[in-house]
C-alpha cells in the first residue's frame, strides 16, 4: 500500500489482488489487461481505465526489467500525451477531486510499474 497526494486529493496505489479496505475510496483498475484469476465481483472496481495504461508494445518491451525502468518512465510519459490517455488522466483527476482514489494493478512491483507515473501525471 503506497499513498501519495495529488493536487486533487489522496491517491493510493495497490495490487488489485489485495483485500478491499474501507479507505480505498474509488477503486480504479489502470491495467490494459484483466488480472488473471480474478472475477469482476471479487475485484470490486468502480472503474476500469485501460486507456491510461501503457501500450502493449511498451508493456512487452519493458517486462518490468529494473534496468529499463528509467527509459520505460520516459517512454510512458510520452504516451500519456496521447489524447485518449490525456482524457483518461483527466477522468482520474476528476475522481480524485471528489475523494480518495485507489489505482489498482496486477503488477507485483508497484514502484517499478506505471502507477507512480500516473500519480505524478495526475499532479501536473
Amino acid at each position: 500500500m503506497v499513498r501519495k497526494s495529488s493536487k486533487s486529493g489522496a491517491v493510493r496505489m495497490r495490487r488489485v489482488y489485495d483485500p478491499v479496505e474501507a479507505d480505498d475510496g474509488t477503486r480504479v483498475l489502470v491495467d490494459r489487461l484483466w488480472p488473471r484469476g480474478l472475477s469482476k465481483d471479487a475485484a470490486r472496481l468502480d472503474a476500469w481505465l485501460k486507456e491510461v495504461a501503457p501500450s502493449d508494445e511498451l508493456r512487452k518491451w519493458y517486462g518490468h526489467d529494473p534496468g529499463l525502468h528509467e527509459e520505460f518512465v520516459e517512454r510512458y510519459r510520452a504516451e500519456l500525451a496521447d489524447p485518449e490517455r490525456t482524457a483518461a488522466l483527466e477522468r482520474l483527476r476528476d475522481l480524485a477531486a471528489s475523494g480518495p482514489v485507489t489505482l489498482l494493478s496486477s503488477t507485483k512491483e508497484l514502484l517499478l510499474s506505471h502507477l507512480p507515473v500516473i500519480v505524478e501525471a495526475m499532479s501536473d
